[in-house]
């Protein structure tokens, strides 16, 4: 599965609606960080059909990363059954991540 690019318009359907876990991964462009990340992100999507995986742009989408109170990037946010499960702040290991999923 790939990353799914989520905005505020999507959200209801892609994140909460979603039977499976979801990764969302809330990033920047200009975040060296973040592209350190992103190629972890990506593999865990390509490998991991049973979980959703998401990027929310913070510079694109405000309200959400206040929603999350998202005050540092990279910051992951799993979502299970419409609720927060778990989240983390900073690059973090494949391992780790997984871990923190299921």
């Amino acid at each position: 599965m790939s990353e799914t690019v989520v905005t505020k318009e999507n959200f209801q359907t892609e994140v909460m609606e979603s039977p499976l876990p979801v990764l969302i991964d809330f990033w920047a462009e200009w975040c060296g960080p973040c592209r350190m990340l992103a190629p972890t992100i990506a593999e865990i999507a390509a490998e991991n059909p049973d979980i959703k995986v998401c990027k929310v742009n913070v510079d694109e989408q405000p309200e959400l990363a206040q929603r999350y109170d998202v005050m540092s990037i990279p910051m992951l946010v799993i979502i299970k059954n419409g609720r927060i499960a778990n989240e983390s702040v900073g690059v973090q290991s494949k391992d780790l991540i997984l871990k923190m999923i299921k």
